[in-house]
């Protein structure tokens, strides 16, 4: 089972910049073939925001974040062990919420991650204006 641990949240004034960071361990190289970040809104569904293929460095994003937000992954390739990056730009009172990291073995182009399975406990950002 892979173990997924985010960080990185906080407070920030309208216009502000985050980075969120996902460590994954465990069976990476067998398990996992994407990681995205999701995010959930108070009063809305979780919703998928950005998608990288960890072996293609191919990213898909939701239109809502395009060009504010960018996901990417550290060079290490550990087999074991691999950190996903969320950086948050221009950011805005209404991207207040929860932010999560998930992981999961299939991966499509015009879709992103799907199948997820693994998920973190999530990290709070708070944008005041």
């Amino acid at each position: 089972q892979v173990q997924l641990v985010e960080s990185g949240g906080g407070s920030v004034q309208d216009e502000g910049s985050l980075r969120l960071s996902c460590a994954a361990s465990g069976p990476i190289s067998t398990e996992i073939v994407c990681m995205a970040w999701f995010r959930q809104l108070p009063g809305k569904e979780r919703e998928g925001v950005a998608h990288i293929n960890i072996n293609s460095d191919k990213t898909y994003y939701t239109s809502s974040v395009n060009g504010r937000f960018t996901i990417s992954q550290d060079a290490s390739r550990d087999a074991a062990k691999r950190i996903t990056y969320l950086q948050l730009n221009n950011l805005q009172p209404e991207d207040t919420g929860k932010y999560y990291c998930a992981a999961g073995p299939s991966w499509i182009p015009s879709r992103g991650c799907t199948r997820l399975n693994s998920w973190g406990q999530g990290t709070q950002v708070t944008v005041s204006s």
